[in-house]
Parts: structure tokens; C-alpha cells; sequence
């Protein structure tokens, strides 16, 4: 058992917990996930480790409530335990010095993810320029974490209550306007919002990576659930990434794959609603 030693509410729906997985905190690099399990009943959902402390034995996860088992997650309080956690898992980010200039852009909850790696690349001695974007102010969430893991931060809203007045690619093609030289940029977010980065970086050749969290399962690529077509070969989201080529990703079929349950999705909902399950606390 895994216990919450710090429950957060961010933003409507949004959760940071803070778990205590000394062994997984130990290992844990910028980039890879976890797979947990609230009960013995519930289905195993893969997180992003948002970030971790090797010394207090922490790992940290940013999640939205957007199903039956997030909510059943969402409904535990500081002291419960969540049954299964397991990690670290997938690939580690390519977090070195000597890289040069990163752009790390995180969309929504994707700013979770994208933190631990900006933080690392910047440690590592590379110009990090960061940029951060949501529909409004009011669900942004790890603002001052990422101007502190950040040379730079843009902050982009949808309805331009806060920071620049769009999306995350109106405030990269400004840093392209300006004559920024960039070696490698990190895109993690809605899969729209990664294939929206990558079409403005492919026609200019610009090193883009991007973090993909399809349907996954057992996470150690037996199930073959999280498989996705990358430079129109298959690969296993757990295993060989989740990190990859956002050139080389076919959006199309990922896009489709992730709309496949949907149905199923609602109505595992509906029911944990009807035996008062994920009742938010």
C-alpha cells in the first residue's frame, strides 16, 4: 500500500498527490510514469511522474478526473493508500548537458510532465525556454515551478485572460520569429496540441519529442493496448517510449485508437455513479 502524504486540489478537477514510494523515488528519472491501482477492483491507470524527492522517498502525481477510476482516485483523502503503484516505467528523457537551447511546452495537465524535464535539462546547464498553456487563468497549474525550472516562460490562454492571447504554437512561432536558435523542442499535451507543435516545427527540421500516453494496460508491452505507428513502424508507448519522433508519429490512428472505448468509458462511469463510487471528496 501507498500512502498520500499530500492531497491538492489545482484547479476544478485537478489533483496533486504527493505518495509515499521510497523505492520508486529512488529510480524515478525525468520522463517516465507509473501505473497505479486505488482498489482491487479498479482498472490500472498510467500518470506521468509530475516530480519526485529522492530523499523524502515522494513521487508526485498530477492527474484530471476524467472517468470512473479518476474519480474513485480523486475521492481519497491525505492518509488513505492507493493499493498498486508501480515504476519506474518507459524510457527516460534524453536529459544531458550540452544540448543547448530546449523548449519544453507543456499543454494543460501536460505542464505536469514537461516539468521534471525542464527542470533536469536546465540543472544539466542548457537554456530552457518554456511555454505554458490552458483554456483560461483559472486552471493553469505549476506556474511558479516552471518559471523557477525555466530561462525563459510563455504563458499562453485560450480567451487571453492571462499571458498571450492563443495557443502554445502562437507563442513558439514567436520565439522562431525572433531568431531563437533551438535544438530540440518537448511537446506534451493533448494529442492535438502535440500534433499542432510538430506542424510548425517538421517544415523547419526542428527536433521535436513528444510524450504519448495511448490505451495501456499491463505496462511492459505484453498487452500491446498502448501500440501506436511511429515512422510507420508499430511501438509499444510503455516500452519503447513514452518518449518519441513527433515527426514520425502517425496523429491520425493514435487520435482514433484513443476514441475506441469511449462508449465503454461512459458507462463504466454511469455505474460507478449508481453504487457511489468516485464520489469526490
Amino acid at each position: 500500500m501507498f500512502k498520500i502524504i499530500k492531497k491538492e486540489c489545482l484547479s476544478p478537477g485537478v489533483y496533486r498527490y504527493d505518495v509515499e514510494a521510497p523505492r520508486i523515488a529512488k529510480k524515478t528519472q525525468p520522463g517516465q510514469f507509473i501505473i497505479l491501482r486505488v482498489d482491487e477492483v479498479g482498472e490500472r491507470i498510467p500518470l506521468t511522474v509530475a516530480d519526485f524527492d529522492r530523499d523524502k522517498g515522494i513521487i508526485t502525481i498530477i492527474f484530471q478526473v476524467v472517468g470512473a477510476s479518476t474519480e474513485a482516485l480523486a475521492a481519497l483523502d491525505e492518509g488513505d493508500s492507493i493499493m498498486d503503484f508501480v515504476g519506474p516505467l518507459g524510457k527516460k528523457s534524453d536529459v544531458r548537458p550540452g544540448i543547448g537551447t530546449v523548449v519544453c511546452i507543456g499543454g494543460g495537465i501536460g505542464v505536469a510532465p514537461v516539468y521534471p524535464i525542464a527542470r533536469g535539462m536546465k540543472e544539466a546547464g542548457n537554456k530552457v525556454i518554456s511555454i505554458m498553456g490552458a483554456r483560461n487563468k483559472d486552471i493553469l497549474i505549476m506556474e511558479k515551478e516552471m518559471a523557477d525550472a525555466s530561462d525563459e516562460l510563455l504563458i499562453t490562454t485560450d480567451d487571453g485572460s492571462y499571458g498571450i492571447h492563443g495557443f502554445v504554437t502562437n507563442a513558439l512561432q514567436t520565439l522562431i520569429d525572433r531568431g531563437e536558435k533551438i535544438d530540440v523542442v518537448y511537446a506534451i499535451g493533448p494529442v492535438v496540441m502535440m500534433r499542432s507543435v510538430v506542424n510548425v516545427t517538421k517544415p523547419l527540421g526542428l527536433k521535436t519529442v513528444v510524450s504519448l500516453n495511448p490505451v495501456m494496460v499491463d505496462g511492459t508491452g505484453m498487452c500491446g493496448g498502448c501500440r501506436v505507428e511511429v515512422g510507420g513502424e508499430t511501438k509499444f508507448a510503455c516500452v519503447d517510449g513514452p518518449e518519441f519522433d513527433g515527426v514520425l508519429v502517425d496523429f491520425k490512428g493514435l487520435m482514433e485508437r484513443q476514441g475506441m472505448y469511449r462508449e465503454q468509458e461512459n458507462v463504466a462511469r454511469d455505474h460507478a455513479c449508481k453504487i457511489g463510487l468516485g464520489r469526490v471528496k
